[in-house]
């Protein structure tokens, strides 16, 4: 007669595990919507850097970026792009092919409000660096999709 006892008790044990366990595949782990029609915001960042070594003969060179040097961002939507000012005073830049243009300054961050309607590669320019001659060039390839 024990025996039986032992026995109803584990499987008692055992039926509450499984409920508890059973429960937790009903939980809802993803977070729940609370506003209407949420907006997504894309917001891509971004920083200068710079390149310096000295040659063989010790002459010092240097050359500016962005990076991330490409960006891919969709068609149609509303992007911000966050572009924090490391190394360089300050830089002036366009992006070709729009009227966008700023200057990125040494600890700050300037933040620019993307929205393209046409697919194609947009290049973010610093017009201080635009080529070898300036230590550049500085150019970020937009890449709209």
């Amino acid at each position: 007669m024990r025996l039986w006892v032992i026995n109803k008790n584990w499987v008692l044990l055992g039926l509450v595990t499984l409920a508890a366990l059973s429960s937790l595949f009903f939980l809802k782990t993803e977070p729940m919507q609370t506003v209407a029609n949420p907006t997504k915001e894309y917001v891509i960042n971004m920083v200068t850097g710079e390149f310096k070594t000295t040659t063989e003969d010790g002459r010092e060179i240097e050359s500016y970026r962005w990076d991330p040097g490409t960006i891919t961002i969709p068609k149609d939507e509303k992007v911000k792009l966050s572009i924090f000012g490391v190394n360089g005073k300050e830089h002036p830049f366009i992006i070709e092919g729009t009227d966008i243009q700023g200057t990125v300054k040494k600890g700050e961050e300037t933040v620019i409000d993307l929205h393209f309607t046409e697919a194609g590669v947009y290049r973010l320019i610093c017009v201080t660096h635009a080529s070898t001659d300036d230590n550049g060039p500085m150019i970020a390839y937009i890449h709209v999709n």
